[in-house]
């Protein structure tokens, strides 16, 4: 079975280029259409966007596309594969919100999600660290 290569790319020092900037730049560089074939989600507070993969492509491809791309060099920005978990951390996940209601939530392929091993729920910080059985459903 070949090595799983994450659907997500992590792009890095985007404080030039402004979010519909950057969503444009990415469909030029994938010729691929936003928000149908990947989403953008932009992380300010680390100078970051995460680009994820809808339909199905070569991110290890793209990446290299990116690192040669003109504009790309221009905004300074680099481009990495977002490396691949089985937890991911959930946030703003209100006080009423169950263990089993997350399971579900994140079980459910409209969701992009997968078998759920495990759900750690913490009040307090608003959040919950969902494990997965394997690595598909934290996309």
């Amino acid at each position: 079975k070949p090595a799983e290569t994450s659907p997500s790319v992590v792009l890095e020092n985007i404080r030039d280029c402004s979010p519909k900037c950057l969503r444009m730049l990415l469909e030029n560089v994938s010729g691929l259409a936003v928000d149908d074939d990947f989403i953008v989600e932009m992380i300010p507070e680390i100078n970051v966007a995460v680009a994820t993969f809808i339909k199905s492509i070569d991110t290890k491809e793209f990446v290299k596309k990116c690192s040669e791309n003109k504009r790309v060099k221009e905004f300074k920005m680099t481009a990495r594969l977002l490396e691949l978990t089985q937890s991911i951390k959930a946030e703003n996940i209100p006080g009423s919100v169950s263990t089993d209601y997350i399971t579900v939530y994140f079980e459910s392929a409209r969701n992009g999600g997968g078998s759920v091993s495990d759900v750690q729920l913490f009040p307090e910080e608003n959040s919950a660290i969902i494990t997965f059985c394997d690595r598909k459903g934290n996309a």
